[in-house]
Protein backbone atom coordinates (compact mmCIF):
# COMPACT_ATOMS: atom_id res chain seq x y z
CA UNK A 1 0.00 0.00 0.00
CA UNK A 2 1.47 3.34 -0.64
CA UNK A 3 1.88 6.54 1.42
CA UNK A 4 -1.42 8.36 -0.41
CA UNK A 5 -3.18 5.11 0.31
CA UNK A 6 -1.95 4.67 3.93
CA UNK A 7 -2.97 8.34 4.36
CA UNK A 8 -6.40 8.08 2.79
CA UNK A 9 -7.18 5.13 4.52
CA UNK A 10 -6.70 6.92 7.96
CA UNK A 11 -8.57 9.91 7.18
CA UNK A 12 -11.26 7.78 5.92
CA UNK A 13 -11.92 6.18 9.25
CA UNK A 14 -12.42 9.42 10.75
CA UNK A 15 -14.35 11.39 7.72
CA UNK A 16 -18.06 9.42 8.27
CA UNK A 17 -19.66 11.57 10.60
CA UNK A 18 -18.81 15.22 11.85
CA UNK A 19 -17.85 14.03 15.41
CA UNK A 20 -14.74 11.85 14.03
CA UNK A 21 -13.67 14.38 12.19
CA UNK A 22 -13.28 16.41 15.20
CA UNK A 23 -11.71 13.14 16.74
CA UNK A 24 -9.27 13.15 13.93
CA UNK A 25 -8.13 17.04 14.10
CA UNK A 26 -7.97 16.94 17.57
CA UNK A 27 -5.30 14.16 17.92
CA UNK A 28 -3.40 16.04 14.99
CA UNK A 29 -3.81 19.01 17.57
CA UNK A 30 -2.51 17.43 20.02
CA UNK A 31 0.74 15.73 18.78
CA UNK A 32 1.74 18.61 16.69
CA UNK A 33 0.99 21.20 19.84
CA UNK A 34 4.24 20.59 21.23
CA UNK A 35 7.79 22.50 20.38
CA UNK A 36 9.61 18.78 20.96
CA UNK A 37 7.23 16.58 18.63
CA UNK A 38 7.83 19.17 16.12
CA UNK A 39 11.38 19.18 16.45
CA UNK A 40 11.54 15.07 15.96
CA UNK A 41 9.02 15.52 13.22
CA UNK A 42 11.91 18.11 11.35
CA UNK A 43 14.52 15.76 12.46
CA UNK A 44 12.41 13.04 10.74
CA UNK A 45 12.10 14.83 7.87
CA UNK A 46 16.18 15.34 7.19
CA UNK A 47 16.42 11.29 7.79
CA UNK A 48 18.02 11.94 11.40
CA UNK A 49 17.21 8.09 13.18
CA UNK A 50 15.97 8.04 16.61
CA UNK A 51 20.22 8.10 18.44
CA UNK A 52 20.92 11.00 16.51
CA UNK A 53 17.28 13.08 18.02
CA UNK A 54 17.89 11.46 21.40
CA UNK A 55 21.19 12.93 21.53
CA UNK A 56 20.25 16.10 19.83
CA UNK A 57 17.23 17.09 22.10
CA UNK A 58 19.10 15.45 24.81
CA UNK A 59 15.87 12.94 25.20
CA UNK A 60 16.19 9.73 27.25
CA UNK A 61 14.82 6.40 24.83
CA UNK A 62 11.72 6.09 26.91
CA UNK A 63 10.99 10.22 26.26
CA UNK A 64 11.44 9.92 22.97
CA UNK A 65 9.28 6.44 22.59
CA UNK A 66 6.29 8.86 24.31
CA UNK A 67 6.75 11.51 21.65
CA UNK A 68 6.96 9.03 18.55
CA UNK A 69 3.87 7.24 20.20
CA UNK A 70 1.72 10.52 20.16
CA UNK A 71 2.93 11.86 16.87
CA UNK A 72 1.92 7.99 15.47
CA UNK A 73 -1.54 8.43 17.58
CA UNK A 74 -1.90 12.00 15.87
CA UNK A 75 -1.13 10.60 12.16
CA UNK A 76 1.87 12.60 11.61
CA UNK A 77 4.30 9.64 11.39
CA UNK A 78 4.52 6.29 10.42
CA UNK A 79 6.63 3.12 10.39
CA UNK A 80 8.47 1.85 7.33
CA UNK A 81 10.65 -1.05 8.32
CA UNK A 82 12.96 0.03 10.50
CA UNK A 83 12.56 3.77 10.39
CA UNK A 84 9.82 6.67 11.00
CA UNK A 85 8.63 8.74 8.43
CA UNK A 86 6.68 11.69 8.28
CA UNK A 87 3.05 11.69 6.60
CA UNK A 88 1.57 14.88 5.05
CA UNK A 89 -0.41 15.87 8.25
CA UNK A 90 3.66 15.50 9.67
CA UNK A 91 4.62 17.98 7.11
CA UNK A 92 2.49 20.66 8.19
CA UNK A 93 4.39 21.83 10.91
CA UNK A 94 7.26 22.96 8.77
CA UNK A 95 4.25 25.96 8.03
CA UNK A 96 3.12 26.19 11.23
CA UNK A 97 7.12 27.88 12.54
CA UNK A 98 6.96 30.04 9.60
CA UNK A 99 4.08 31.47 11.20
CA UNK A 100 5.63 32.45 14.28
Amino acid sequence: MSEMEKNRESWSQYSETLEKSKEYHSKWHIAVSSPVRREILKLLAEGKNEDEIMEMLKLSKKQLDYHVEILQWGFCIHREGDRWVVTKEGEVVHYLDKQK
